[in-house]
């Protein structure tokens, strides 16, 4: 009996390959487009880094898919109510996720989730990297990483950074530079990125360390002032700008990733097809200036380097997370 169900299970799971490739094979054969879209979950508000990431891509893929791509905002839960959606739904190709350092960092976060981060997901490609930058308000009178560091000492717990919520990527690095310089500086969480951003040109917090994708359109604006980039190394996109690493700690390494995954169980043609078509948009010109426009960099994978990725990012952060003892539940 069981090897009976076994084979059924097998026999569906190529049913279902099948049928999605020969959908979105349908321009590309002269058959008419299929009218069922593939539904892309953003688990962020609008505006900020997984959005511009999704609608970035998906404006081309349509066309390599000959179908419909749409995009679902599910914000909320720091991003785990959108990851929750998508695990729980049919893995047939039709649902995929717009993930980023969120993903791997709730295992730490919380104790109890809807879902697995790991086992409830299948890696398809990266789509993009973006470094954090140290961004403060033009009214800070801090012009460099020793003049923040210094400030804050001088005035421990006056200076605010904005995140764009409790355990994001932006919190995260900023709990990082609060350990290794010993800044007294306090955090205060958004629901996504892009409000916090707002807040922080409003003038109401000073200090974020905020994705490039979402900062550096109001670097180049003059709205926000650039101390750094969390990364050991300067930033092509930002070649003035130095490395905090530059101000005396070295090894300071904080940067923001977005890639497709899918619900486990998506069969392994329909993966390998949607990473390789997606793998042709971030490699087309237009798509490398359109993220280098906004600060970011165009990165494809294969899906065992992702999930190789996204195993090293989880074992960073929970070192850290552990040792401030964050925790979000």
């Amino acid at each position: 009996m069981r090897a009976i169900f076994t084979a059924q299970g097998r026999l569906k799971s190529r049913l279902i390959a099948a049928a999605f490739l020969a959908t979105i094979s349908g321009s590309a054969t002269g058959q008419a487009d299929p009218t069922k879209p593939v539904r892309v979950i953003v688990p962020f508000p609008a505006g900020g880094g997984s959005d511009f990431t999704a609608r970035t891509v998906n404006a081309r893929l349509s066309g390599l898919l000959g179908q419909n791509l749409i995009i679902d905002t599910r914000a909320g839960a720091g991003g785990n109510l959108g990851a929750e959606v998508a695990a729980k739904s049919p893995p047939d190709g039709y649902t995929l996720l717009m993930a980023n350092n969120s993903l791997t960092v709730s295992a730490s976060l919380y104790r109890k989730l809807p879902f697995d981060p790991f086992k409830d997901f299948v890696p398809i490609t990266m789509a993009c990297t973006s470094p954090n930058v140290v961004v403060v308000h033009p009214s800070l009178p801090a012009r460099s990483v020793k003049e923040l560091v210094a400030l804050a000492r001088m005035k421990p717990g006056e200076i605010m950074f904005a995140s764009s919520g409790a355990g994001s990527p932006s919190h995260l690095a900023g709990e990082l530079f609060r350990t290794r310089t010993g800044s007294n500086i306090v955090h205060v969480a958004y629901k996504g990125a892009a409000p916090a951003v707002m807040d922080q040109i409003g003038g109401h917090v000073m200090l974020s360390f905020i994705a490039t994708i979402v900062s550096k359109p109001h670097i180049d604006s003059g709205k926000l002032r650039a101390l750094a980039v969390t990364t050991e190394k300067r930033w092509a996109g930002l070649p003035d700008v130095p490395a905090v690493a530059e101000a005396g700690y070295p090894g300071f390494n904080a940067y923001g990733w977005w890639a497709y995954v899918a619900p486990t169980g998506t069969p392994r043609p329909v993966v390998d097809r949607l990473a390789a078509d997606i793998g042709k948009v971030l490699a087309m010109a237009e798509t490398k200036e359109r993220f280098a426009s906004q600060g970011t960099d165009a990165v494809s994978s294969t899906p065992e380097a992702l999930a190789a990725f996204m195993k090293s990012d989880f074992e960073l952060w929970d070192k850290i997370i552990k040792q401030q003892g964050i925790r979000l539940d």
